[in-house]
């Protein structure tokens, strides 16, 4: 697994599911695991996605896209 995004778990989780929807596999791991799982959204985590699949989903996320225009 390959590190592709840190940020707000309410950000993360939204990222989980788009990904997802786009066949790659991904996980969320959280920045710092000692702290309590209390439902903060504000908390910060990590998408980590497969090696395989890192180049496909950059392009997908990062990658500025002229057919929105």
């Amino acid at each position: 697994m390959r590190h592709f995004f840190t940020g707000p778990v309410i950000k993360t989780e939204l990222l989980l599911v788009w990904l997802d929807k786009h066949g790659i596999a991904a996980e969320q791991v959280y920045s710092d695991p000692s702290l309590p799982d209390d439902g903060d959204l504000d908390r910060e985590a990590q998408i980590l996605v497969a090696k395989e699949d890192y180049d496909r989903a950059y392009k997908l996320f990062y990658t500025e896209r002229e057919d929105e225009l």
